[in-house]
């Protein structure tokens, strides 16, 4: 069984999650609007998304048992994050569809494959160098200047697993304390916005793509999602052609975010890739109540083999993460004329741990 296998579900087929957190949980709230159903695979067993699904796996990613018995469960596999373990792909892909496919993880796992993967496309990145050792670290610099970024080439997020580097710091040391052997260094980018494309793309390569939104970071977690962009037309379709082409290069079956950076130029305001997430994606949570389809219900679609809905945009709308102790002070916004709350229904809150985020929509009438 391999994901290129024509999938078309009916309702009440079910579809398998990799991951129980609150992707995983918006993912299978959509696909029971749809009249599908959803069972949750993830080693925590305080995953939010237990708590939508009638069933539910509690064990580690490593078991090859409960994946198999997982796979007899369902009829097609997608996931809520990235870092899917090759492994566990590999035993799944061999016995359902796994959507999007293994070989995407296989690009999009890794940041230097990544970025190798966009520059052959011909998109715009940020220049940067494969680092290796404290030697490789030192030439690089040389090479690309400072400040620059230096990640790791695996598992970060949200800030994590990286470091700027600047005129007077200790490459050495932050090499040291970054505490791998794998990784990246990027120029760094003086950018003048931050913004994302939504993209999805079914099996037939039908491609639909959302409004750009603008984005704006808080200790490097993303904070606001404002739509529209405060970006020129001109720019905007730009933004979409980037994320459409990315889409159709990966033979790509599902929803996909792709962050950009908006750079100046001689020619006028350009975009450079920054990150592919082969998922939905956190600066896509205004669709749920600011468009007529959620980029959730969209993904369930595209996986399910079902026609895309065309994404229209209800106004004006902004996502506001509730991120830590933000949550106590959710009653606050249940007053708020045109603000929906979404609780993602997790324990004590703690510093950069997302809980919930807010969508204000402005109708266009009201612009």
């Amino acid at each position: 069984m391999t994901a290129s296998d024509k999938v078309k579900l009916k309702p009440g087929d079910t579809i398998g999650i990799l991951g129980g957190g609150q992707l995983g949980r918006m993912l299978a709230m959509a696909a029971a609007r749809l009249g599908l159903r959803c069972q949750v695979f993830s080693p925590d067993p305080d995953s939010p998304a237990f708590d939508v699904v009638l069933n539910a796996t509690c064990a580690e990613y490593a078991d090859v048992e409960a994946l198999e018995l997982f796979a007899n469960d369902v009829d097609v596999i997608t996931y809520e994050f990235e870092n899917v373990p090759a492994a566990t792909a590999m035993v799944l892909a061999a016995r359902r569809p796994v959507l999007p496919a293994q070989k995407i993880l296989e690009t999009t796992q890794d940041r230097l494959i990544e970025k190798d993967f966009v520059k052959r496309l011909g998109i715009g990145t940020a220049d940067y160098a494969d680092v290796s050792s404290a030697e490789t670290l030192q030439s690089a610099i040389v090479r690309i200047g400072l400040p620059a970024v230096i990640k790791t080439r695996r598992f970060g997020y949200d800030g994590k697993g990286q470091a700027i580097i600047r005129e007077g710091d200790d490459p050495i040391l932050i090499w040291e304390e970054l505490g791998t052997k794998s990784a990246i260094l990027e120029a760094f980018v003086p950018f003048e916005r931050e913004i994302s494309v939504i993209a999805a793309r079914s099996a037939d390569g039908h491609v639909e793509c959302y409004d750009v939104t603008e984005n704006e970071h808080r200790d490097h977690i993303l904070k606001y999602s404002r739509v529209p962009a405060a970006i020129s037309d001109d720019l905007a379709a730009q933004a979409r052609a980037v994320a459409e082409k990315i889409a159709l290069a990966l033979d790509y079956v599902g929803v996909l975010g792709v962050e950009l950076f908006v750079v100046a130029g001689n020619g006028g305001p350009h975009v450079l890739v920054n990150e592919i997430a082969p998922r939905v994606h956190n600066s896509g949570h205004w669709t749920l109540d600011g468009a007529s389809i959620s980029q959730f219900e969209q993904h369930i679609r595209a996986i399910a083999g079902w026609p895309l809905g065309k994404p229209v945009r209800h106004g004006k709308v902004t996502m506001t993460n509730l991120i830590g102790d933000d949550i106590l002070d959710y009653e606050q916004w249940l007053t708020v004329p045109g603000a929906t709350v979404h609780l993602y229904g997790k324990g004590p809150p703690r510093p950069g741990r997302k809980m919930g985020h807010i969508t204000e929509v402005v109708p266009a009438s009201r612009k």
